[in-house]
């Protein structure tokens, strides 16, 4: 997670310095959360199941990587690479990792506070370019 103080501004930076948190066997996870907003990179191992389920959060889904059988009210997509899905709040919906490492980007709002367990600190600097650049202790 993005420390308060970093996520009340702007934010600058990449997956390599954004900390991966094991969420579970086979399941890893990226967070940069904003007041609102949330973006989680998800790192699935092949044939990982998550069950049905449903939350209170609107949710945005790309699929980056693989190939990944969802079930969204009962009914079964096949989605891959450059495709996007959209759940509104309360939809059940879950996922089903085929024979491949899957990696999804998943944009929830308003945030959840159930990810939030674990706080990572991130410091800002400023490449020699004079971009914003955000680096892990």
């Amino acid at each position: 997670m993005v420390s308060p103080e970093i996520r009340e501004g702007a934010l600058v930076t990449d997956w390599t310095k954004v900390p991966t948190e094991q969420v579970t066997e086979g399941i890893k996870r990226q967070m940069v959360v904003g007041e609102n907003v949330m973006l989680c990179r998800f790192t699935f191992d092949p044939f990982v199941v998550t069950d049905v389920h449903s939350h209170r959060h609107e949710q945005v889904t790309l699929v980056v990587k693989g190939k990944v059988r969802f079930t969204i009210d009962g009914l079964t997509v096949i989605a891959a690479p450059g495709d996007v899905l959209h759940f509104p709040p309360h939809n059940e919906h879950g996922a089903t990792m085929l024979d491949e490492e899957v990696v999804l980007i998943d944009i929830f709002s308003p945030i959840r506070e159930d990810f939030l367990g674990v706080q990572f600190e991130v410091e800002p600097t400023v490449s020699s370019n004079g971009n914003l650049r955000v680096q892990r202790d």
